[in-house]
């Protein structure tokens, strides 16, 4: 328990990772959005780190899950568990108002399903802000002025792009591909090359330690060890897989996000297009450190690109930052 008292607080609710924001005190906790049910009872077991380390450990009557899918709520009384834990942890018993960033292409009822979770977990009043707008928050590029920003945040479910200008979004493209699809591509081609059967966690360390956006800039990095269950003997198997072979796994789903990039600049004014052209692409998000990737969309976009500080706190910070507009959110949702 922090002991934080009754601020108000900030949420980046990850599909892979929750982060907490509280007023005054910035970034105070990060945990990945899993929770560890009993099947048989319904009891939660364990929230967040604790949870994660149970996924593919567990026994039948208990169960790890990811109650947000593609950065909406999938499971909504799981997410309102998790979101009670996680508020307990940061300000004890009390009811702050609540800040929740979702991607950009949610619909009103997933937007709806976020705040009532919140309220539901604890919150005296909840309201949203849209990922892509948090992340330029988050990241210090200048959202208030007259000048065109462009911000690219690829999270655990969703790939969010957005131009903007003048304190809004002013072109914005949301997709389902993202740093769960990279995981899957890895273990997809693991399973149809080696006939091996991988595990989530050991898809996200390759992903982690060896992928690369560039299948040339992937030869001067290393192989890996990796260890599953070999699928013609059923037995458990290790081997050695190439960074090239890991770029190559995940190329369609770097080119639909530079498709992404390439539609939300298309819906933009010229003159926003041109701000974008000074001043560059952001990235933000977990799937920024996937190696080479600035260099692949700009070569790709012919602008330059490079990647937030902390971009893995981008949306955290700019959905904190947004705490001090409550008085704005308050009166036009009236």
């Amino acid at each position: 328990m922090f002991g934080l008292g009754s601020k108000n607080i900030g949420i980046d609710l990850g599909t892979a990772n929750t982060l907490v924001y509280v007023e005054g005190k910035g970034i105070v906790l990060r945990e990945p959005s899993v929770v560890a049910k009993n099947t048989k009872t319904g009891e939660v077991i364990a929230v967040g780190s604790e949870a994660k380390e149970m996924i593919g450990r567990t026994p039948g009557s208990i169960v790890a899950i990811r109650p947000m899918k593609d950065g909406v709520i999938a499971d909504y009384d799981t997410t309102a568990a998790m979101l009670k834990y996680f508020m307990g942890k940061t300000v004890g018993n009390s009811k702050p108002s609540v800040m929740i960033c979702v991607p950009s292409g949610v619909t009103e009822v997933e937007k709806r399903a976020v705040i009532e979770a919140a309220r539901v977990a604890g919150a005296r009043e909840a309201y949203v802000i849209e990922e892509p707008f948090a992340a330029a928050v988050g990241a210090g590029l200048p959202v208030m002025e007259p000048t065109g920003s462009m911000v690219v945040d690829i999270g655990g479910g969703t790939t969010d792009v957005a131009t903007i200008s003048l304190g809004g979004i002013v072109s914005s493209t949301s997709i389902r591909q993202a740093g769960d699809k990279f995981n899957q591509a890895i273990t997809n081609f693991v399973h149809s090359k080696y006939n091996l059967l991988i595990g989530e966690r050991t898809a996200e360390d390759i992903k982690i330690q060896i992928s690369s956006a560039s299948v040339e800039a992937a030869k001067e990095i290393e192989s890996k060890t990796i260890r599953g269950r070999d699928l013609v003997s059923g037995l458990p198997k290790s081997l050695e897989i190439s960074a090239v072979d890991v770029a190559t796994a995940i190329q369609d789903v770097v080119q639909d996000i530079i498709v992404a990039i390439k539609e939300t600049l298309e819906l933009t004014s010229p003159e926003i297009a041109a701000d974008v052209i000074d001043h560059g692409i952001v990235l933000t998000g977990g799937g920024a450190l996937l190696k080479n990737l600035p260099e692949v969309i700009s070569d790709a976009t012919k602008v330059p690109v490079f990647i937030a500080q902390d971009p893995l706190d981008c949306v955290a910070i700019g959905t904190g930052e947004s705490l001090k507009h409550l008085d704005v959110m308050r009166k036009t949702s009236r």
